[in-house]
Order: C-alpha cells, then structure tokens, then sequence
C-alpha cells in the first residue's frame, strides 16, 4: 500500500452500528465520515443505508479506498455475522484487502491518550462480559490483558490486583456499574461519557492505520470473525451430545 491510505470502516459487533472512512499518512489522519446509530433496530437493516449515505455526502468513488477495516470479534454473533459478510463482499467486489481489527482494542481506542487503564466492558450474557485491559504508551495502544470473556468479577480481580485507577466503557456498563463500585471500593474508578462510550467506527479505522503500517491485513477470502466462545444453538447442542455420551 501507498504511505497515504482511505479506510472504509464497520462496526456491527454490538448494540451499535457504525461506519466510517477514515483517511491519513505519516503526518497524522482525519475522519471524513462517521454514522452511528444506537437504536432498535438490527444491523442488517441499518449499516448498508448508513455506508450509502456516507458514499453520497462526501462523494465517495468506493474503488478509491484502499482497504476496508471490520470489527472482528467478539460482540454480538449476527451483528459479526453481518459486519463480516458486509465487509467480505465489498473487498471481494472492490478487490480490497481487510483489516480485522479486535472490536475490544477498538472500543479502548476511544479514549487515546488516556493517562489511566482502560477496560472496555461489552455484555455477553450469562453474566460474562467480553472484555480487556489496556494502556497508552505515548501514541501506542498496550495490550495488558487481550480481549476476553470472563465473569464480571473476574476482570475485576485483575484490575483490583494492577493497583491503578481505572476508566470503564462499553455496553455493559449500567450492567455491572454497581457491582464495580463495590468490588473496586476505594479505588478512582470512572466511566467515559455518552460520546466516547460505545462502539465507533472511527476508532476501528484509526487503529486499523496504524495495523497498516504494521504489514497487518488480509485478504476478504481469509477474513473470519473471532467469536471467543461459542454460539447458544452451539452450546445447546454440545450439552446434548454430552449428555447423549453420559446416557450410554
């Protein structure tokens, strides 16, 4: 790739979908575009209307981008499903390369330049949240703990045990705010405000930047989502055929 790139970014992981074309070279980047939504209504019938609207109101050629930055797991697994075919269909037909960038990673990515740890905190059911802890070096995102799925009071004995102040963000947050408070007390823990909170797509096609200048893409053939765990029907019907092997 050329020093000066254009990244066409999704995000469909979560509650939120969002899309962005992002655009920099070694001096620095700009965000030309973001849609984000946070609404009742599925990715499937949002995030192609919202990167048409981006394509028309800054007059983008498509076939200009030179690569398309996805969020690639964990979160939600039809939202993955979705962002992943969207983003898979698009390079193919472009004949773009794709960048995964962890959807975590990009979710801390939020608060550069953050002096505190940052733990984002998406919910992933059964009391588990998919989650990590990180840091800023200077400009370079620090990956202290990789992204996880974990008990909420699990990642909460690894912050209790680092003896820092925390800042929380993410989905889950009204879930386990309470829980936090109690079993971080006496620690300056805080959570990022309504603009920096949930997942951006801006954020995943900044970071996906800098994984271009590390030689980190892929081709839209060997793009898969990281799902971390299994789905519900998956679970359902290991736990039958577990239970079938027990019965005999």
């Amino acid at each position: 790739m050329s020093a000066y790139r254009k990244v066409l970014a999704l995000d469909s992981s979560g509650l939120v979908a969002s899309a962005a074309v992002v655009e920099g070279d070694e001096s620095g980047s700009t965000l030309l575009a973001e849609y984000t939504v946070n609404y009742k209504k599925t990715h499937s019938q949002t995030l192609l209307p919202m990167l048409d609207e981006i394509v028309r109101m800054i007059e983008l050629d498509l076939h200009e981008i030179d690569a398309i930055a996805v969020a690639a797991g964990p979160g939600s697994f039809t939202g993955l499903r979705i962002g992943s075919a969207t983003a898979k269909g698009l390079g193919l037909a472009l004949e773009k390369p794709l960048v995964a960038v962890p959807t975590v990673d990009a979710l801390a990515y939020n608060l550069f330049g953050a002096g505190d740890l940052i733990c984002p905190l998406m919910d992933a059911r059964r009391n588990q949240v998919y989650t990590g802890i990180y840091e800023f070096e200077g400009s370079r995102l620090a990956v202290l703990e990789p992204q996880m799925a974990v008990d909420i009071a699990d990642i909460a004995e690894k912050l209790r045990a680092r003896e820092r102040d925390v800042i929380f963000l993410g989905d889950a947050v009204p879930l386990h705010r309470e829980t936090l408070e109690e079993l971080l007390a006496g620690r300056n823990i805080r959570f990022a405000p309504a603009h920096l909170n949930r997942q951006r797509a801006g954020a995943v096609g900044a970071l996906a930047l800098e994984y271009i200048k590390e030689g980190k893409w892929e081709s839209a053939d060997e793009h898969r989502p990281e799902y971390l765990r299994m789905s519900q029907a998956e679970r359902v019907r290991a736990e039958k055929m577990k239970a079938g092997e027990q019965a005999t």
